[in-house]
């Protein structure tokens, strides 16, 4: 799929493929201790001949692993989705660089063993998470009934998510992991290595909390909770931890197995060297954590990960988006308003910068996402692979987009005050002669979303003002221009250029106040796209019948 770009992807400068260099080196770095050998080997890659790398060193041909981790302690958000999105972008721009002769392996990681701390808010049954408190989440009862665990429920609307935007990726549960032994061996090691872990994790936290620290986590044999309680015995040889349980008793565990998670950051570095992954990013929120917790993963004998911090998303209040709190915009409510492919383009953009998470991005979003569409095909290949639909098709973008903006679609819902798409495509099939929903695909799912979009948004803000007499003077004379033109006139340039004489001969300074007053007076709004092609769509006739409307 990949094959024979690497000419063009050694050229291409867009973040992924930034990402996926330092990848590569990192690969080479660990897997060729040798310098001569990481050198000829990045001399071969880099002259297109990864094939031959490969080759001449088998420890390229193993995966190389690419990892997104998740808490199922609440519902998955678009956070989480941002990160598998992002990921899968560099795995595609790693790939194109290697014409796809080493083999890559993304892993969705679920922290589903860490027990519930908190009960989030945006859960009407609670009594049961309440009742769980402490337990792991693939133990902790399912408030909503339909799975056998909260974290089962998490795990399968994240999974189902990611399903339906068709992403290649493993999901994987830290519970099988720890119970189905995958983890024991590197567990060992960590027991081994107890010191050095509380080395570098105790100067990070306070005083009382230094004092009863360790990185194993037992579950109590009595409650079935995660403990955090002090390891008071280590026994290297038998491979076991003792603990005081709640009732005062001391146990005896061993550290593989299932019966201890470890702490979070430990877990973290454990799982990076356990499962060998070669890059992961993380939120800037984390930085201090990635650094302990890659501290940690040298400690255990394995490598960092390579990745980086990418900026949080916030709220409408530019707050923080939290799962517990369930701030910010749902995974389904973006889906009911925009166009997956528009969440996906929002993904991309300037990782590295804060942006704000909620319903009034979406309309930008998707019309930015149009526009790189309808750019790619004019572009030389080279420019293609820097474009952001390049990276959120998998090099394979739709070659037809739509030729109706999504603001436009939104006004001419607004003004035909449409409730369903057949409307709509009344107007629409008579502009773009021959169109229809099945030709169309792309602009018949735009209809829906502005419907809905309009009611919930737009609809209940509508605020219309009357003109002022310098703006009711010019409307008029906009609305004989047009009841001058030609009858089913449809040149949306014709109709700008009149509009923007009628603002000019009337000293609108900035013209933009002109066309802002259009849209107050006309539709209630205070912005909207070009309004010559909004005529042109919603018809001269129907839009002369709009003004007189409106000037009364």
């Amino acid at each position: 799929m990949f094959e024979g770009l690497s000419p063009l992807a050694r050229e291409a400068r867009s973040w992924p493929f930034e990402q996926a260099r330092a990848t590569i080196a990192r690969v080479l770095r660990v897997r060729l201790p040798d310098r001569a050998d990481q050198e000829a080997a990045k001399a071969l890659i880099d002259a297109g001949k990864t094939d031959e790398a490969v080759k001449a060193y088998p420890a390229l041909s193993r995966a190389v692993i690419f990892e997104t981790g998740y808490g199922p302690s609440g519902l998955p958000h678009l956070g989480t989705f941002g990160e598998v999105a992002r990921t899968t972008m560099v795995r595609q721009a790693f790939r194109a660089l290697v014409d796809d002769h080493i083999p890559t392996r993304l892993i969705a990681f679920s922290d589903d063993m860490d027990g519930l701390r908190k009960v989030p808010d945006n859960i009407e049954n609670k009594q049961p998470l309440i009742e769980d408190l402490g337990k792991p989440l693939t133990v902790v009862r399912d408030p909503f009934g339909t799975h056998d665990s909260f974290g089962a429920h998490n795990n399968a609307r994240l999974r189902a998510f990611l399903d339906g935007f068709g992403f290649e990726y493993e999901f994987v549960s830290s519970t099988e992991c720890y119970k189905g032994g995958l983890f024991d061996q590197t567990l060992l090691t960590a027991l081994a290595r107890f010191d050095a872990i509380q080395k570098v994790m105790l100067p990070t936290l306070g005083e009382e909390r230094r004092a009863t620290y360790s990185p194993f986590l037992p579950i109590s044999p009595s409650t079935g909770k995660v403990l955090q309680v002090p390891t008071l015995e280590r026994n290297v040889e038998k491979g076991t931890i003792v603990f005081e349980d709640e009732d005062g008793s001391k146990v005896e565990v061993p550290v593989t197995g299932g019966h201890v998670k470890m702490q979070w950051k430990p877990d973290w570095a454990m799982r990076w060297t356990a499962l060998g992954v070669d890059y992961e990013m993380s939120g800037k929120d984390l930085i201090d954590s990635v650094k302990a917790s890659g501290a940690i993963c040298k400690a255990l004998g394995g490598v960092p990960p390579e990745g980086f911090n990418y900026e949080l998303f916030l709220d409408e209040n530019n707050q923080k988006i939290s799962k517990s709190k369930g701030n910010g915009l749902s995974m389904e409510d973006w889906l009911r308003y925009g166009a997956p492919e528009s969440l996906s383009y929002y993904m991309f953009q300037s990782p590295k910068s804060a942006k704000k998470l909620y319903f009034d991005v979406i309309p930008k979003a998707t019309d930015e996402y149009l526009q790189q569409l309808d750019a790619f095909g004019r572009q030389e290949p080279a420019k293609q692979l820097d474009n952001p639909v390049w990276h959120i098709h998998a090099g394979k973008p739709p070659q037809q987009g739509s030729p109706v903006s999504f603001s436009l679609m939104l006004n001419l819902v607004s003004a035909a005050d449409a409730s369903t798409k057949e409307i709509l495509w009344g107007f629409l099939s008579r502009y773009i002669p021959g169109a229809s929903a099945e030709s169309q695909p792309l602009l018949d799912r735009l209809a829906g979303y502005a419907i809905n979009y309009y009611e919930d948004f737009v609809k209940p803000t509508k605020t219309f003002r009357a003109p002022t007499d310098v703006e009711r003077a010019a409307i008029g004379d906009l609305l004989a221009k047009l009841k001058a033109m030609p009858a089913g006139t449809q040149d949306a340039e014709l109709i700008q250029n009149e509009v923007f004489e009628v603002g000019k001969a009337h000293g609108f300074d900035p013209l933009r106040a002109w066309f802002q007053a259009l849209y107050e007076v006309l539709l209630g709004q205070s912005q909207g796209p070009r309004f010559g092609s909004f005529a042109a769509i919603f018809g001269v006739d129907r839009t002369i019948a709009l003004i007189e409307e409106k000037l009364g």
